[in-house]
């Protein structure tokens, strides 16, 4: 479905742009890149006890929002929003807590998009590759309620993020009011500055520039299928700079609409991963290998990539990073932040 202009809202200096789960990892760099471009930014989320706020230590905010005081502050500063990026979700593809998923990342979401739909406001929300399962219905961005029906996660978190999508796609087709420009992103496995607070959650380049630092040996899962060899999983890494200027172009657009992959469309090994990673650090390489945990072996994912030309065709140009350019910026941004 076409979305209707926005004129020059984005533009104005009066123009808030609220982005949820600000002080996490995609969004706190989202954040920062549209108040390095002077937007005035107000971050939604939950700071919690610890160091998360030092994502958001050198942004220049407007104002900053608890979760739960969100549409209170909407209600009374509607006339001045110019966009919700909606980046606040529960990440942990382990989460298991049912209820903790339907609150945050399904009731929030939909909420979000039904305000935005009636303030008539640009959303950008975060779907997921999770949404894919295991991968056998392929990797096409296909956002019809047809084509979402066929995929099947593997868990609760891929599971809340495709009821979105589905609610999302269903309004769609049957002409119920919608954004006048929105974007549902299925994020691949993004990596890069400002994710150190996700624990078990942060990507593999991150523990492996951690592992290195401290002395220690490169760990990666061996193979236990025979089409792959040990390392040999592949995986599209996107960098998240790269996921940030995705996201700025999308509100740049007179219209835009629909649910799309956001990876490089390039599967890479985890053994490239590592590899990118030992140059970076300039270290010889030595890899060993051990088991996939058993918990997860029946529902572990050989092999993710994104298909990019719906966005391609959509006028999306941008040109990504490769791995090895990737993990050196972020390397280079890890020493820096060490000095």
């Amino acid at each position: 479905m076409p979305g209707g202009s926005i004129g020059g809202t984005l533009m104005s200096a009066d123009s808030l742009y609220v982005v949820t789960g600000g002080a996490g990892f995609i969004g706190s760099n989202i954040a920062a890149a549209l108040a390095d471009k002077g937007k005035r930014v107000v971050v939604d989320d939950w700071l919690e006890v610890g160091d998360k706020w030092r994502n958001l230590a050198g942004v220049r905010l407007h104002d900053i929002v608890r979760p739960d005081e969100l549409q209170a502050w909407l209600a009374a500063n509607a006339a001045s929003v110019a966009a919700i990026i909606h980046m606040g979700a529960i990440s942990a593809t382990t989460e298991r807590d049912g209820d903790k998923l339907v609150r945050d990342n399904i009731r929030l979401s939909l909420d979000l998009w039904s305000w935005c739909a009636s303030a008539q406001k640009p959303f950008v929300y975060a779907s997921s590759a999770a949404t894919y399962g295991d991968g056998l219905e392929g990797f096409g961005d296909d956002d019809s309620p047809e084509g979402l029906a066929r995929l099947k996660p593997l868990n609760a978190y891929g599971w809340s993020k495709h009821v979105v999508d589905q609610r999302i796609a269903r309004d769609v087709a049957e002409g119920r009011p919608t954004p006048p420009l929105w974007a549902g992103l299925k994020f691949f496995n993004v990596y890069g500055p400002n994710e150190a607070h996700k624990g078990p959650m942060r990507s593999v380049a991150l523990q492996l520039f951690e592992t290195l630092a401290a002395g220690g040996t490169v760990k990666l899962f061996r193979s236990h299928r025979p089409d792959y060899a040990d390392g040999g999983q592949l995986r599209d890494f996107v960098y998240v700079r790269d996921a940030v200027r995705v996201i700025e172009w999308i509100l740049e657009q007179p219209s835009f609409s629909g649910i799309y992959n956001l990876g490089t469309g390039q599967a890479r090994t985890f053994m490239d991963l590592a590899q990118a990673v030992f140059a970076a650090m300039d270290i010889a390489p030595s890899v060993e290998f051990v088991d996939t945990p058993v918990s997860i072996r029946d529902r572990y994912q050989y092999f993710t990539q994104a298909r990019m030309d719906r966005l391609r065709a959509a006028g999306c140009g941008l040109n990504f990073h490769s791995l090895e350019d990737g993990v050196a910026d972020y390397w280079a941004h890890v020493r820096a932040q060490a000095l």
